[in-house]
C-alpha cells in the first residue's frame, strides 16, 4: 500500500448556496474543528396479524397494478364510534411485531388519539411479493405499467379507501429512515386521499450525504453491512460474513474493495452498484429525492436529529427542496437533539449529554400527534411556526418562520491559521500550509475500538458515536485539527457550516 503526503493550505471561506453543510445549533465556551389501478382481487389472507389490546387486527395481501401483492396488517380501534383517519407506515424491515414495537412508544400518542393504523412490507421484502430494489427510482412515465414506491403507495391507499369501513377518507403516511424515504415518496404523484406525510430521518440522497456516501466519501462498513443485511436474504435471516467482534482488523485484512465484492458474489446488487458508481452519476441522481420533488401538494412534516449517525443530511435536504415549492405554507420542519430515530424514545439524553427534558416525548405529544390531528381530523389548532429546532447549548426548543433563520443570523468567517489555529481575523502572514502523512495500512478509526458491526445484536456504539469525544485521534500524526482561542462569550451557530480547503497530494489514483 502506498504512503502519500497530503498538504492543506490555509484559505478564507466563502459559502456556496448550492452546497449542503452540516447544520448545528449550539452554544459553547470554546470552538474546535476536527476534520390508474388494474382491478384485481386480493389473494387470500395468509396467517393472522399480531393481536393488540383494544384493536381489531387483520392481515391482507393487497394487489398492486402489476399483480404483485403486498403483505399488510390493519389495526382498527375496537371501541371506535366515529369514522377515523388511516395512518400508514411502509417498511422494508418487516411488519411482524410492529404493533408491539411501536404502539407503546413511538405511536403511543397517535394510538391514544385514534387512528386506523396500517403497516406494510414493501415489495420484495419479508411476506410481500415482487422484487426489492434499494431506493427504487421512479418509473418511466411513458410506461403505464411501471411501478415504484409512489405507485405502490397509491395502489395501497386506493385499496384501503375502497375496502375498509369506518374511515373518514383521509390518509397520513409516516416513517423513520428507509420508511421515512417511503413516506416522502407518498408525496410524489400522491393519491388524493393522502392528506399529510411525515418523512422522518429520510435517506434522501445516499451519495450526497445519507448512509452510504458523504459528498462522495464512501462509508465502507455502513455500506457493506447494510447492503448485505438487506440483500443476502429478503428478511435479514442470513448473517453477515464477518467473524470478528472488533471489525477494525477484519476490514483492514480484506484489502481492496474487490475482495469484499468477491466475498458477497452476485448476491448483493447494492454493493455492486457502490463499486460501479463511485461518482454522482445518473444512477444516484435517479435515486436522489430532492431531484424528484417538483411540486408540494401534501402537508409535510420533516423530522431529523442533530446527532443522526445515518441520515443527518436527509431531513435538511428534504425540507430545503420542499421549501422552494411551498406556496401554501404546508412545509414544516423539526430538528431535535437526537440520533437516528431518537424521538421514538424519551430523548432526555444521548451518550454523555443530558438535554434537561424528555425531548422525544415532547415532540411526539406536542408536535407529531397535534400535527396529524389537525390535518387528518380537523382537530385542535395548527402548530404555529414552520421550523421547531432544539438548541443543544441551552437545552431549549426554538420556533422559526424558516430554517435556516436567515433574518436572525449574521454570516461569520473563521480562518485557518498556521500552527493549528483558527481565527476570526484573516491571516496576515505569508501563505502557509499544514500537512500530514496518510498510511492506508494504519487507517484512522472513527470511533473507539472495539468497533462492533453497525447493528450488532450484542450492542454497538454506532448509535451514539457522533457524541463521542474525537480527541482520541487528535494526537495521531495523520490527523490535523485547528482550534480557536478561548471564546469571550457564547456563540450560537444556526445554519450551514462550510469549509473551503485548498489541498494537494503526492498520492496517485
Amino acid at each position: 500500500m502506498n504512503r502519500s503526503a497530503r498538504r492543506c493550505s490555509t484559505a478564507s471561506s466563502q459559502t456556496h448556496p448550492a452546497s449542503m453543510g452540516v447544520q448545528l445549533m449550539i452554544r459553547t465556551a470554546a470552538l474546535a474543528i476536527l476534520l390508474d389501478l388494474i382491478g384485481v382481487t386480493p389473494i387470500a389472507s395468509q396467517g393472522k396479524a399480531e393481536p393488540w389490546p383494544g384493536f381489531e387486527a387483520s392481515m391482507e395481501m393487497i394487489p398492486m397494478r402489476d399483480s404483485a401483492h403486498l403483505h399488510t396488517t390493519i389495526y382498527r380501534p375496537a371501541a371506535a364510534d366515529e369514522d377515523l383517519p388511516i395512518l400508514m407506515l411502509r417498511t422494508p424491515y418487516g411488519i411482524q411485531r410492529r404493533a408491539a414495537g411501536y404502539f407503546p412508544a413511538y405511536m403511543k400518542e397517535l394510538v391514544a388519539e385514534g387512528y386506523i393504523i396500517v403497516f406494510q412490507d414493501i415489495r420484495g421484502r419479508y411476506d410481500s411479493e415482487g422484487d426489492f430494489i434499494m431506493n427504487r427510482p421512479l418509473h418511466d412515465p411513458a410506461d403505464p405499467g411501471g411501478v415504484d414506491e409512489s405507485t405502490d403507495t397509491w395502489d395501497t391507499v386506493e385499496w384501503l379507501i375502497t375496502h375498509l369501513k369506518g374511515h373518514n377518507g383521509r390518509v397520513g403516511v409516516l416513517g423513520i429512515s428507509y420508511p421515512g424515504w417511503l413516506a416522502a415518496m407518498a408525496g410524489i404523484n400522491p393519491h388524493p386521499a393522502v392528506k399529510a406525510i411525515s418523512p422522518q430521518a429520510p435517506m434522501t440522497d445516499t451519495w450526497m450525504g445519507d448512509d452510504f456516501f458523504h459528498q462522495g466519501a464512501f462509508r465502507l462498513s455502513a455500506g457493506f453491512e447494510y447492503s448485505a443485511d438487506m440483500e443476502l436474504s429478503n428478511d435479514g435471516s442470513v448473517p453477515l460474513p464477518i467473524d470478528r467482534y472488533d471489525t477494525y482488523d477484519w476490514y483492514l485484512a480484506q484489502g481492496p474493495l474487490s475482495s469484499l465484492t468477491t466475498l458477497l458474489g452476485d448476491k448483493v446488487p447494492t454493493w455492486k452498484n457502490f463499486t460501479r458508481h463511485s461518482t454522482y452519476d445518473a444512477f444516484w441522481k435517479a435515486r436522489a429525492l430532492p431531484l424528484q420533488l417538483t411540486r408540494l401538494t401534501v402537508p409535510t412534516l420533516t423530522v431529523g436529529g442533530w446527532w443522526d449517525q445515518e441520515d443527518l443530511y436527509g431531513p435538511i435536504a428534504t425540507y430545503r427542496a420542499l421549501e422552494q415549492l411551498d406556496t401554501g405554507g404546508i412545509n414544516f420542519f423539526v430538528m431535535g437533539p437526537w440520533n437516528h430515530g431518537g424521538w421514538q424514545r424519551a430523548g432526555d439524553s444521548l451518550g454523555s449529554i443530558s438535554f434537561g427534558s424528555r425531548t422525544g416525548d415532547q415532540f411526539r405529544a406536542e408536535m407529531q400527534a397535534r400535527w396529524f390531528a389537525w390535518w387528518l381530523k380537523d382537530k385542535g389548532t395548527p402548530y404555529r411556526g414552520e421550523a421547531l429546532v432544539f438548541d443543544a447549548g441551552i437545552n431549549q426548543w426554538a420556533t422559526f418562520d424558516q430554517w435556516p433563520p436567515v433574518s436572525r443570523t449574521t454570516n461569520r468567517k473563521l480562518y485557518f491559521r498556521s500552527g493549528g489555529r483558527l481565527s476570526w481575523e484573516p491571516p496576515g502572514e505569508a501563505r502557509a500550509s499544514d500537512s500530514y502523512i496518510s498510511d492506508p495500512a494504519h487507517p484512522v478509526p472513527y470511533r473507539e475500538r472495539p468497533i462492533q458491526t453497525t447493528y450488532n445484536s450484542r450492542g454497538s456504539r454506532w448509535s451514539a458515536w457522533m457524541t463521542e469525544d474525537q480527541r482520541q485521534v487528535q494526537s495521531r500524526p495523520d490527523v490535523l485539527s485547528w482550534e480557536t482561542e478561548p471564546l469571550t462569550g457564547d456563540i450560537a451557530i444556526a445554519g450551514d457550516i462550510f469549509a473551503q480547503l485548498f489541498a494537494s497530494t503526492t498520492g496517485q489514483d
